[in-house]
């Protein structure tokens, strides 16, 4: 990457603060770009969920997988848990969802609690194993909440094949005029849940795999108690990605449980953060780390900034970080201060291998929080921030009152947020498409078929608060 015109900013930079300027291009399509990573996550799109609580959980690992990218799973769950989930997410299929389900004397009010749990808002109705049914939340209304789901399921099925083609599902599926349909083994068993939508996406995305073809999951260890022994349980249970995380990774803490994590020699990359600086870079690649997680203060849950004012515009830290970490031959993620698919393309530009996305994807119906309703009818989801009084308590659960407490008092982060469904893009899919989209266009303006070339081709220049105004689109007349 390099700046327009050779400038040299004199101050750092923030997503908001720069543009691209488009290069000539023999790129032809949009759909040619190659957006998987060479970090060694095997990320076929350069996307990874933030390792928070009420973000990353088993339905977002299922699906942000199935798509490309990665998640990573929070240090502040139980080892046992973690295992599960993990074991969970290898078994999920590469095509097909994973079907909600429930018997025919089941009621509405069953049905309803689990709708909301999937973005393509059904659940199959099963009996003996087989389908029997299909309930959608329009099925429901208007009905009394003890009502058996045999009386309000639709019983006329399309069923599609457990080995079927994805294209031709999606023509089936749109021969037929139904937005999905339950997939069944050759004895007619449940396997899952094919929608229209998601039978095209398959052909459009690449799965994250390891080497057996199984779904790729990272988890998360934390630089106190037994790091290395947690590090050991999560490589046995199949983890391909481990994150050895703190807020403030340059410090001596991080350094020593960087060295007890590379002793187990694990054979999967080992991402440590954060960091914000170049001398935070070389100390922890030289810890063992592998892939750097930048950003300190960008995250919508952090309040670190203006806590402490300690931090660094997002943009400029990437920047600095990743010619560090790519001249000692490792990678950077950029971690937090997303918002837009512009911001992802910018961080890329930068030279981040991977961009992580937090708060962003809370507000998705995979993300494991309750879906909550407002007075007026909107639908959210809690976020909170790894710093928070609440997160703090997670992680400290086993300790003592007085521990606690003490810890408590110090709150940093966002302890509740309302992130508010979008009702044209509920599920993270759909926010996936928009992030690939512009992402893909971003490469074709700058001339480049992948991530590599698109970093060096790519010419940035800085723009004033007006100049970042001027480029947002304007949902109602400005007369």
């Amino acid at each position: 990457m390099r700046f327009l015109n050779d400038l040299k900013p004199a101050y750092d930079l923030t997503y908001d603060d720069v543009f691209m300027v488009p290069s000539r291009s023999a790129v032809g399509s949009r759909q040619g770009v190659d957006l998987s990573s060479n970090d060694g996550t095997g990320t076929t799109i350069p996307l990874v969920v933030a390792n928070m609580t009420a973000i990353a959980g088993r339905r977002m690992a299922e699906t942000v997988a199935r798509r490309g990218g990665l998640v990573a799973i929070p240090q502040d769950i139980p080892i046992e848990v973690v295992s599960e989930v993990i074991g969970w997410v290898k078994q999920r299929h590469l095509v097909h969802d994973t079907a909600l389900t429930l018997s025919p004397g089941d009621t509405v009010a069953d049905a309803l609690s689990l709708l909301p749990k999937r973005a393509h808002g059904a659940l199959v109705v099963v009996e003996g194993g087989k389908p029997v049914g299909v309930v959608t939340e329009s099925d429901c209304q208007g009905v009394d909440r003890f009502t058996s789901l045999s009386e309000v399921m639709s019983r006329d099925l399309l069923l599609l094949d457990q080995g079927i083609d994805p294209r031709t599902a999606f023509d089936r599926l749109n021969e037929a005029h139904r937005k999905l349909a339950p997939v069944v083994a050759a004895d007619g068993t449940l396997v899952g849940l094919l929608t229209r939508k998601n039978a095209l996406r398959a052909t459009l995305y690449t799965p994250a795999v390891d080497a057996a073809g199984r779904l790729r999951i990272a988890a998360t260890v934390g630089i106190n108690g037994d790091v290395a022994g947690r590090a050991k349980a999560l490589l046995e249970a199949g983890a391909d990605t481990l994150v050895v995380d703190t807020a403030h990774g340059h410090q001596e803490s991080m350094i020593s449980a960087l060295r007890a994590v590379r002793g187990l020699d694990p054979q999967v990359p080992i991402v440590a953060g954060n960091v914000v600086s170049a001398d935070g870079v070389r100390d922890l690649v030289e810890a063992g780390a592998d892939i750097l997680k930048v950003g300190v203060g960008p995250g919508a849950m952090c309040t670190t900034r203006m806590m402490t004012g300690v931090g660094r515009p997002q943009f400029s830290a990437v920047l600095e970080c990743a010619a560090e970490a790519r001249r000692l031959g490792t990678h950077v993620w950029a971690d937090g201060g997303v918002r837009h698919p512009r911001d992802v393309a910018m961080a890329l530009a930068a030279g981040a291998s991977n961009v992580m996305v937090g708060s962003w994807f809370a507000g998705t119906l995979e993300s494991p929080g309750d879906l909550q309703t407002t007075a007026d009818g909107r639908q959210y989801k809690e976020s909170f921030g790894m710093a928070s009084a609440r997160a703090v308590r997670n992680r400290t659960s086993d300790e003592s009152a007085y521990d606690r407490a003490r810890k408590g008092l110090f709150e940093e982060g966002i302890s509740t947020s309302r992130m508010f469904i979008d009702p044209a893009r509920p599920g993270v899919e759909d926010l996936i498409d928009s992030i690939v989209a512009g992402v893909r266009s971003s490469c074709t303006y700058a001339g480049a078929a992948d991530l590599e070339e698109f970093h060096q081709k790519a010419i940035v220049g800085v723009q004033s608060a007006a100049g970042y105004a001027e480029g947002k689109p304007l949902h109602s007349s400005w007369a």
